[in-house]
């Protein structure tokens, strides 16, 4: 059957089409994207903005008329933090499937850490022993430690890429003490949940998602997006090291013109870099593998267990 995954998260609307049956490998058949960007559009209390929610809808919109034209049988829905923290969250959810007939389902952080899992574990298998995944997100981080296909441990924690960028960097290049400032609060927020994983002892292979992973391991090396999925992808800390200081002095058209940074993204990926920093760092990871699959894998995975035989 032919699946489509609609994902509002901080960063994009994104609907994923699939080709998939239970059993088999979910195939990509097509990828519609908008950029959206409600972390930087929400107002002093952190609810969704008019302007957000105008925009939320007309993208919804425009994702449901691709999924149609398609061919999309089933479309599943969901929002992540942005949408899930917002104090209006209720009324933006309404106005959406009133106007587009779109129910969101808004997955908690600790949901989103599950099927980011899930579709980690699905991509590498068994024989990658016991797995600690880490994903930044526009609005979160999720971190999630397990040997089986439900994680042992999941948490997610307000430090998304997004989030981080709009609330704490505001200069261009941002200022130094700025800088430094944001790298203590994401260090002293993760060091609060170390301990919970490294009590259930290392793991055996660490690997990451995300965009934001994606782009740190692409500009400190890794294979370009074209050379296919296939291609073992990985970042050390080592590497991130010396690129955060590199960084944290470059204006964003300067970013925007590393290998594999969209202009788009090239705000955040300070932020983001200094997240991985920290919990590459503080978890005691020196390399780690970039895994293709990610949430959007994940609730399609989700879906298709449910199937009927």
């Amino acid at each position: 059957m032919r699946l489509g995954v609609l994902d509002v998260g901080s960063n994009t609307v994104h609907l994923l089409v699939v080709d998939a049956h239970p059993g088999a490998r979910p195939l990509p058949a097509h990828s519609h994207k908008a950029e959206l960007r409600l972390a930087e559009l929400l107002d002093e209390h952190g609810a969704i903005g008019d302007a957000g929610v105008d925009r939320l809808v007309a993208v919804v919109g425009e994702a449901l008329q691709a999924a149609e034209d398609k061919g999309v049988e089933e479309v599943l829905p969901f929002a992540t933090s942005a949408v899930r923290e917002a104090p209006n969250a209720e009324e933006v959810l309404t106005r959406v499937a009133d106007e587009t007939g779109v129910r969101l389902t808004v997955l908690s952080g600790e949901e989103e850490a599950k099927l980011t899992f899930l579709a980690a574990r699905r991509w590498f298998g068994w024989s990658a022993g016991r797995l600690l995944v880490l994903d930044i997100g526009g609005g979160s981080l999720e971190v999630a430690y397990g040997i089986d296909e439900e994680p042992d441990k999941a948490v997610s924690l307000p430090l998304g890429a997004g989030r981080l960028t709009a609330a704490r960097l505001p200069g261009d290049p941002p200022d130094p003490e700025d800088v430094r400032a944001l790298r203590r609060h994401v260090r002293a927020e993760i060091a609060r949940i170390v301990g919970e994983f490294s009590r259930m002892g290392p793991p055996d292979h660490v690997v990451a998602t995300s965009k934001t992973f994606k782009q740190l391991a692409r500009i400190a090396g890794a294979a370009r997006s074209a050379e296919g999925v296939y291609v073992q992808r990985g970042l050390t800390r080592a590497a991130l090291e010396e690129w955060v200081p590199e960084l944290s002095v470059m204006t964003v058209e300067r970013r925007a013109e590393l290998p594999g940074v969209s202009a788009g993204r090239a705000p955040q990926l300070l932020a983001g870099a200094l997240v991985a920093e920290a919990a590459m760092d503080l978890f005691g990871v020196d390399e780690l593998e970039i895994c293709p699959w990610a949430l959007r894998e994940g609730v399609i995975l989700r879906r298709l267990d449910h199937l009927p035989e």
